[in-house]
C-alpha cells in the first residue's frame, strides 16, 4: 500500500519506471507530502503509446474466463484493504472518510460488473436474403476490441472512475494508457498496482503521470489511440475534441445540474436529497446539485429546512468521523469559488447562508436571486454552492432548468406521474431523476449527457460498447 512520502514509479510498457523530474503529491487539507510522483516527458508518453501497441496483442489473447477472473480478483483485492484504500482516497483528494468508503464499495462493483461483461460481448444474425439476389447468404456481426483506449481521469473520484474505465477495456480485451490527474494520482496507482497483482500482463495496461494539457494533448491526437475516454471540464474536453480527429471520443464534460421541487413533493425528501447532492465531495462533483427550481407553494418551508441543514453541516478534518465536508482539492480552487460567489452578490444575488473561506476550506454557501446569465447560473462551479430559484409552475421550471449549456442529469421530486413524466420529456438532460436528485447515479446505468455535458456513455456495459467495433460477417453459400 502507498505510504507517506514514498517515490512512486510509472507503469510504461510492461515496466515500472522513474522519469527525470518529480512533483509533490499533497493532501489539501494541511499541505502535508503524501507522495513525489514522476513528472513524465513526452517521449516517456511515446513509448507508453508503442508499448500499448505490443499490449494490444496481448490484451486480445486473452480468453475470456481469464479477463473475467483478473477483474474479479482485482475487486477482491480493493475490498481486503479497503480502510487502508479509503484513507489513502480521503488525504489525496477532497472526500471525508465516509465518503472515500463509499467510493471504495464502488469501485468494486465497477471491477465486478466488468468482470461480468467480459463474457456478453454479443452480436447479433443478419437476415442477408432481404431482396432478390442477396439469397444462399448467411451472417452476422461481432464486437471486436478498439485495440487501445486512451484514459484521462479526474480527481474528484480517483478510484471509481479510473475503474469505469480501466475494467471495461480490460474487459473487452483492449490495452489501455491511463493519464490520471496530477491533484489526486494516488488512486489510479493502487488499482493499477492491484490489476497487476490480480494477474494482468503489465503490457496490457500503462500509467503515465504529469502534466496533464502536455500529456493528455499528445494523448488524444496520436494515431495510434483510436478511443479517448475523458473525464472532466468542457474547455478541457473541447481541446481534446479539436486534437483528437477522427477517432472514437467519449467525454464526461460536467454540469450545472438543476432539481425541480414542485408543489405537492415530499419536501423532507427533497431537502436531504438536495442537501447530501449539493455539498457532497466538497461539491466537487460532475451530478452535483447547483440550482433548486422551488414552485412557489413549497419555496418557503423548502427554503427554511435546506438553509437549517446547510448551516448543521460540520466542516473539519476528513479523517473525523464526524465530519461531512472537507477542503476543496485546492486553496486556488477555493479562491475561484469565493470569486464567482461574490461576482454573483455584486451583480444582485442574496446570501442565505455560507460565503466564507479558509484557505482550501469554503463555507456550505446558499444563494438565492442569481442574476440570470451570471457564471453562477450558467456555468458550472464544481464547489459547495447551491442556488435557490422560484418558479411559478412547471413549465417555468423546466425552461429555466435547460437555460445552460449543460444537459447532465436533472431531479425532479413530484407525487404526480403526469407532471414527472413531462419532465423526463421535456428536460434536456442525459437522465432524469424522479424524486432523487440530480446527484443520483449506479454504476450499471447508461451515464452521460447532452449539449455541453459531453458524448458517449459510461457505466459499465455501455463504456463497453464504446470500446469495441462491429465486425459484420457475411457467408455466401449459394
Amino acid at each position: 500500500m502507498i505510504e507517506t512520502q514514498v517515490d512512486r514509479r510509472m507503469l510504461i510498457n510492461g515496466r515500472w519506471v522513474e522519469a527525470d523530474e518529480t512533483f509533490d503529491v499533497t493532501d489539501p487539507q494541511d499541505g502535508s507530502l503524501l507522495a513525489r510522483m514522476p513528472r513524465a516527458s513526452v517521449q516517456q508518453m511515446e513509448e507508453a503509446i508503442q508499448g500499448a501497441r505490443r499490449g494490444r496483442q496481448v490484451a486480445q489473447g486473452l480468453p475470456v474466463h481469464r479477463r473475467k477472473a483478473i477483474l474479479a480478483r482485482t475487486a477482491e483485492i480493493i475490498e481486503s484493504r479497503a480502510e487502508e484504500v479509503a484513507r489513502t482516497l480521503a488525504r489525496d483528494c477532497s472526500k471525508t472518510i465516509r465518503e472515500a468508503r463509499k467510493e471504495v464499495v464502488r469501485a468494486q462493483d465497477t471491477l465486478r460488473l466488468s468482470a461480468e461483461e467480459a463474457g456478453r460481448s454479443q452480436g447479433e444474425t443478419i437476415a442477408y436474403d432481404q431482396r432478390p439476389g442477396t439469397e444462399g447468404r448467411i451472417g452476422y456481426y461481432e464486437r471486436f476490441p478498439l485495440g487501445i483506449v486512451g484514459a484521462i481521469t479526474p480527481f474528484n473520484d480517483p478510484l471509481n472512475l479510473v475503474a469505469h474505465k480501466l475494467g471495461p477495456a480490460i474487459a473487452t480485451g483492449n490495452a489501455v494508457v491511463l493519464k490520471p490527474s496530477s491533484d489526486a494520482p494516488l488512486g489510479a496507482h493502487l488499482l493499477v498496482e492491484a490489476l497487476v497483482e490480480a494477474g494482468l500482463p503489465p503490457q496490457v495496461v500503462a500509467i503515465v503521470t504529469g502534466d496533464g494539457r502536455t500529456l493528455g494533448d499528445y494523448l488524444a491526437a496520436h494515431p495510434d489511440v483510436p478511443m479517448i475516454s475523458f473525464t472532466g471540464g468542457l474547455a478541457t474536453g473541447l481541446a481534446i475534441a479539436r486534437r483528437a480527429g477522427i477517432k472514437k471520443l467519449a467525454m464526461e464534460l460536467g454540469s450545472n445540474s438543476p432539481t425541480i421541487v414542485l408543489s405537492d413533493a415530499d419536501v423532507d425528501k427533497a431537502v436531504g436529497a438536495t442537501l447530501s447532492g449539493a455539498f457532497a465531495n466538497a461539491g466537487q462533483n460532475c451530478l452535483g446539485v447547483q440550482r433548486i427550481l422551488l414552485e412557489e407553494p413549497i419555496a418557503d418551508a423548502f427554503q427554511e429546512r435546506f438553509l437549517a441543514g446547510a448551516r448543521a453541516m460540520r466542516m473539519g478534518d476528513k479523517l473525523d468521523e464526524r465530519t461531512d465536508l472537507g477542503p476543496m482539492i485546492s486553496e486556488r480552487e477555493a479562491v475561484r469559488v469565493e470569486s464567482w460567489v461574490q461576482e454573483a452578490i455584486s451583480l444582485g444575488a442574496r446570501l442565505l447562508a455560507g460565503g466564507r473561506r479558509q484557505g482550501a476550506f469554503y463555507e456550505p454557501t446558499v444563494l438565492t436571486d442569481v442574476p440570470q446569465g451570471c457564471r453562477l447560473d450558467q456555468d458550472e462551479i464544481y464547489g459547495p454552492v447551491v442556488s435557490l430559484y422560484r418558479v411559478k409552475d412547471v413549465s417555468e421550471a423546466i425552461r429555466k432548468a435547460n437555460d445552460t449549456p449543460y444537459g447532465l442529469q436533472a431531479g425532479v421530486f413530484t407525487r404526480s406521474l403526469d407532471l414527472a413524466f413531462r419532465c423526463v420529456r421535456e428536460l434536456e438532460m442525459g437522465g432524469v431523476m424522479v424524486n432523487d436528485s440530480s446527484d443520483f447515479r449506479i454504476d450499471a446505468m447508461p451515464f452521460g449527457g447532452v449539449k455541453g455535458s459531453g458524448l458517449g456513455r459510461e457505466g459499465v456495459h455501455y463504456a463497453a460498447e464504446e470500446m469495441t467495433e462491429r465486425r459484420v460477417v457475411c457467408l455466401n453459400l449459394a
